[in-house]
């Protein structure tokens, strides 16, 4: 059913009002995923996936502007992509770039930076920053711009940086060992301050999280799309959407 036929207009609003008494998410976590795929699919590059898949971001962050979402989080680029060959990392950095700049030239949009950005070449980084810089005073959805991000590496730096206040303050491992508790690692996660994501999407058919938001995830809803990232359309999203409203959150109980 293709996107501007009448009966997919008429599906697509019939789910957005099957949202009205739903529970809908404050915090959407997305996978990216699939870009390659739908490239090789095509008989093209990857670097036209990737293209193809940064154009689809901003019609992903109206589509949560809409039902009121309050934060985005992104993964553009994990740590063990940072292993990809030099000459496809280099472009993908490069329309990691592009798309974040482009994001905050709208001016809609507050983009924040979370991942391992040390790990990064000085150029990302200081686009990733002057994006932040630009839109720190917009007064609308917060979107984590999630590149060199893994969540193992993002809990080893938050006890890395908990470790180290503690030991500038003078406090002995004992007595660190004695108050140390959950809320403490979560002040210095790359997403302190925020709430934890309330649903994760993942597109291209994987049903893994791969590492994303392993801290943040502990009772988060989950929902898996077969559709590869460039062809990620507003009815899937509310699709997704219409999933979580229908579970009920136990948060572990």
């Amino acid at each position: 059913m293709a996107v501007g036929n009448p009966i997919y207009s008429a599906y697509e609003r019939r789910l957005f009002r099957q949202l009205r008494d739903k529970p809908l998410p404050r915090h959407v976590g997305v996978m990216l995923d699939g870009n390659r795929r739908w490239a090789r699919m095509r008989g093209a590059d990857s670097a036209e996936g990737h293209r193809a898949g940064a154009d689809n971001i901003a019609n992903l962050l109206t589509w949560c502007e809409e039902v009121g979402v309050e934060v985005v989080t992104l993964w553009l680029l994990s740590t063990d992509n940072l292993a990809r060959d030099p000459d496809e990392l280099e472009t993908l950095l490069g329309i990691i770039e592009d798309v974040v700049s482009e994001l905050a030239g709208t001016g809609r949009w507050r983009i924040n930076p979370v991942g391992a950005l040390e790990l990064l070449p000085e150029p990302t980084v200081q686009r990733l920053r002057e994006a932040a810089e630009a839109t720190a005073g917009v007064d609308g959805l917060l979107v984590n711009i999630a590149v060199g991000y893994g969540g193992r590496r993002e809990i080893a730096d938050a006890v890395r940086a908990l470790l180290r206040d503690h030991a500038d303050q003078g406090t002995s491992i004992e007595e660190l060992a004695e108050i140390l508790d959950v809320e403490h690692i979560s002040e210095y996660l790359y997403t302190k301050g925020q709430p934890d994501p309330d649903l994760v999407i993942r597109t291209s058919g994987e049903q893994r999280l791969s590492g994303f938001l392993m801290w943040q995830s502990a009772h988060t809803e989950f929902y898996f799309c077969e559709a590869y990232w460039p062809d990620f359309r507003r009815v899937d999203f509310l699709r997704a959407l219409r999933a979580y409203g229908d579970r009920h959150r136990r948060y572990g109980g």
